[in-house]
């Protein structure tokens, strides 16, 4: 086996382990790797969601099991996580994705932020009832436009908004299953899939360490939690967002 497949299921093991305790993290990581690796924008974002749909699939029967997943919020998010996912693969097919990579890194910037904050003020906790359609269906087209973003848009969001980390963390990656295959099939109809060696390594680590991640969220204090989330967040955007603005090209 060659050695570069291993290093893509470590990759895909700690992507998916992130992922799963925090709702996010699995694509903006895994699509930094292939992107280092000189794939093209289009290209990468169909090869990790190609292997999303096994990892995403094994996250959510984990957060299922562990009783993560909020039955509402579930199928109040599906049908225009869904559509957003398939609009946004087959522009990424015809448009280039890298324009508006600043602008997404920028919100989420400030998104984490946000969460770093909330971590540190009483707030209520209350089931997010509103909105959750324009949310899920600008969550599912930037992810499927960068890569990734389906968790840090929309489980921030929630967990902004007041939403239990844990019901938001579990919703969220249950539904991503459903965008994933989506934005899989438009990339396939329109561009075909390549790099299953890639695809292969990814799903088999993120498989392995999906259990392991829903554990964490049941068990995992909310606030500290939520720090770790924000900081996340942060890093990863500002990466992205100097990266992108040509400021940091060795990161």
């Amino acid at each position: 086996m060659p050695e570069d497949f291993y290093i893509f299921v470590i990759a895909g093991f700690v992507a998916q382990l992130i992922d799963g305790a925090l709702g996010m993290a699995y694509g903006i990581t895994a699509s930094s790797l292939l992107m280092g690796w000189g794939v093209p924008p289009a290209v990468v974002s169909s090869t990790v969601h190609a292997a999303e749909c096994f990892t995403t699939g094994a996250s959510a029967l984990s957060h299922h099991a562990f009783g993560n997943i909020s039955k509402d919020l579930f199928r109040r998010l599906l049908i225009p996580g869904i559509i957003g996912a398939a609009v946004g693969a087959y522009l990424l097919s015809v448009v280039d994705g890298e324009m508006i990579k600043p602008y997404i890194s920028g919100y989420l910037l400030i998104m984490g932020l946000v969460i770093i904050t909330k971590a540190f003020m009483p707030f209520p906790p209350r089931e997010v009832t509103t909105k959750l359609t324009p949310l899920a269906l600008v969550g599912s087209f930037l992810d499927a436009i960068g890569g990734g973003g389906w968790g840090p848009i929309v489980a921030t969001n929630l967990i902004v908004r007041g939403n239990s980390l844990r019901h938001a963390v579990g919703s969220v990656n249950a539904v991503e299953f459903f965008v994933t295959l989506s934005a899989s099939i438009t990339f396939f109809l329109s561009i075909g899939l390549g790099h299953w060696q890639v695809i292969a390594g990814l799903a088999l680590g993120g498989v392995l360490a999906a259990p392991l991640g829903a554990f964490l969220t049941k068990k995992l204090p909310q606030r500290p939690m939520m720090v770790l989330v924000g900081v996340l967040v942060v890093l990863m955007s500002l990466r992205t967002l100097l990266k992108a603005l040509g400021y940091a090209t060795w990161i």
